[in-house]
């Protein structure tokens, strides 16, 4: 992500116009109040995900809020959908009051107005996610009720949608515009389907919404079990209550399958851990074990299939300042 602000870098009594001014550029124009304006500082990364956007934001305490007359002056239509990282925040829209904390999910539109806060105690941080309405692949009669309300927590889709996001605010900088744009579809959809379950309207979200959704789920709850030896297509069909049939084909739309995500999963959780200098004093089997190889000549062939060298070669290589690959 692309750092668009960073307080410590200015003199204090410049920072909270800095903010005024950056946040009304990258997010939507609002009016602030703050409670200690000599003691201020925020902190904005951004990333573009073609027409989408997903921003890391970290600020001291203080209020904002959007009025009517900012809407009239200026509304670029757009959803947010913010992840409270830290601190607790405080959001008025649509006639509802909501308080957050760490792990909620909250939803504000910014063609209504709004007055928003952040409580601390210390900085308060949120990813937020915005988009343009036409975006939303649900009808406004859906999504407006919500507007201004906790959206849910730790379990289910919404787990999902937040662990996206947090991984997307670690990516590597060298995507692509088509893998941008992509992940920017992916991250609606999610969205959608977080707003869907609250408004318990998952049947109103199109078809390939679903399709997508699902799929997110799926490889979600495949990498957090690596481990089981017993991961394959009917277990990770029974824990979706789906068939194996429906499993291979939402894997076909995406142009993979479930094994083969599986392997590909597995083999780079092993290739992190074989180049860890930390581990160095694992075995190599024990690593292979870790991560659903049981059977160390399992364990090698699989590696030597997918690296074109075995697991010791390619620790060995690691070690001396190889990239552990060869043509």
């Amino acid at each position: 992500m692309m750092t668009v602000l960073d307080t410590s870098c200015l003199p204090p009594a410049e920072r909270t116009t800095a903010w005024a001014e950056t946040t009304a550029l990258a997010l939507v124009t609002t009016r602030f109040r703050f409670p200690d304006p000599a003691n201020f500082g925020a902190h904005i990364r951004a990333m573009a995900l073609g027409p989408v956007q997903l921003s890391a934001i970290s600020y001291a305490q203080l209020v904002c809020y959007r009025s009517p007359r900012l809407i009239r002056e200026s509304d670029p239509e757009l959803y947010q959908i913010a992840v409270i990282t830290s601190g607790r925040q405080g959001i008025e829209q649509a006639r509802h009051h909501t308080v957050l904390g760490p792990g909620e999910i909250v939803l504000y539109d910014s063609s209504r107005p709004f007055e928003a806060s952040a409580r601390g105690p210390g900085n308060c941080g949120s990813l937020v996610l915005q988009f343009p309405r036409r975006l939303m692949p649900l009808p406004d009669h859906v999504v407006a009720p919500l507007c201004g309300t906790a959206l849910g927590a730790a379990d289910g889709v919404g787990h999902v949608f937040r662990q996206t996001l947090a991984s997307l605010a670690q990516a590597e900088p060298d995507l692509t515009a088509p893998d941008r744009h992509r992940l920017g579809t992916t991250v609606v959809d999610l969205a959608a389907a977080v707003v869907a379950r609250r408004a318990d309207r998952t049947t109103a979200l199109p078809p390939e919404t679903r399709t997508t959704t699902l799929y997110q789920q799926i490889t979600a709850f495949i990498t957090r079990h690596l481990h089981d030896t017993g991961l394959g297509p009917a277990t990770v069909a029974a824990a979706h209550s789906i068939s194996p049939r429906y499993l291979h084909r939402v894997f076909q739309v995406h142009g993979r399958t479930v094994n083969g995500f599986i392997r590909r999963e597995r083999i780079a959780r092993c290739r992190r851990d074989l180049a860890d200098p930390l581990l160095r004093a694992t075995p190599v089997s024990a690593i292979g074990a870790r991560w659903g190889f049981p059977r160390a000549s399992d364990f090698t062939r699989a590696f030597r299939t997918a690296t074109g060298m075995t697991p010791t070669e390619y620790r060995s290589l690691h070690r001396h300042g190889d990239d552990g690959t060869r043509p």
